[in-house]
């Protein structure tokens, strides 16, 4: 069912890669389980059926030369759309009117690949492309999430004398318990899907109409730190997770 409704879209997947990282040093091309981190998100965008076309945005050299070893289009973004303060969208138009003027090539969505989320699979990937294009839930976008464990109702804030006070106001007689609290969800900054045209509206993937994919705990990692980047590593080497789903 998803592949005829795939037979006339495009979908272009952009997977961003700058080379500055306050967390980690050159980030995406750290070494996970004895490869580059970009190379986990760019092997499971080749092995989707739905992607037409994958390229990397970087202004990397480093980032650039992993790429060109990997065998994937690599379009170099200016160094103000790579630093810190730079929104990911921008970088997202730069790429697309480059492919526009150099290649004629319009693609009908843009699907957003982020390096940080290695264990995100073609499995994720396919199944959320199949789910917008699922024309019954009238949507034009989507993101991926992961259910927060712990409810947002329990945060506190703190005064100047100390003293702890409710962040959000909530009958404690009523939610006493974990359980007793409606579920909630937090991006995981795995997939992110969107109709260009609405992109350009909205100018962001969260439209007014973007579909949630739940993904779970240990799919939803994101590596920001180097204890992410150990605890990546030990699910990998105990097989912790469906990690190669």
């Amino acid at each position: 069912m998803c592949g005829e409704m795939m037979m006339d879209k495009k979908i272009l997947c952009i997977i961003p890669a700058r080379g500055g990282s306050k967390g980690i040093l050159k980030k995406n091309i750290r070494n996970l389980g004895n490869k580059p981190l970009i190379q986990w998100t760019i092997d499971e965008a080749k092995k989707s059926k739905y992607i037409d076309k994958i390229i990397v945005s970087t202004e990397d050299e480093e980032i650039e030369a992993v790429c060109t070893k990997l065998e994937t289009e690599v379009i170099k973004r200016p160094m103000r759309l790579a630093t810190d303060d730079s929104p990911t969208i921008d970088s997202i138009f730069y790429t697309l009117d480059i492919l526009e003027e150099n290649e004629k090539y319009n693609p009908d969505y843009i699907l957003l690949l982020q390096c940080t989320s290695p264990f995100r699979t073609v499995s994720h990937i396919d199944k959320a492309i199949c789910s917008l294009l699922n024309k019954d839930n009238n949507s034009n976008s989507l993101v991926s999430v992961t259910k927060e464990e712990h409810p947002p109702w329990w945060l506190k804030s703190i005064n100047e004398d100390g003293i702890l006070s409710d962040f959000i106001s909530y009958d404690k007689k009523q939610y006493s318990r974990r359980q007793s609290f409606p579920p909630v969800y937090r991006l995981n900054g795995a997939i992110y899907i969107c109709e260009v045209n609405k992109l350009r509206k909205y100018q962001s993937f969260q439209t007014d109409k973007t579909l949630a994919f739940v993904m779970d705990t240990n799919s939803s990692i994101d590596i920001d730190t180097e204890e992410d980047l150990k605890w990546a590593e030990y699910m990998i080497v105990n097989g912790i997770g469906e990690i190669n789903d």
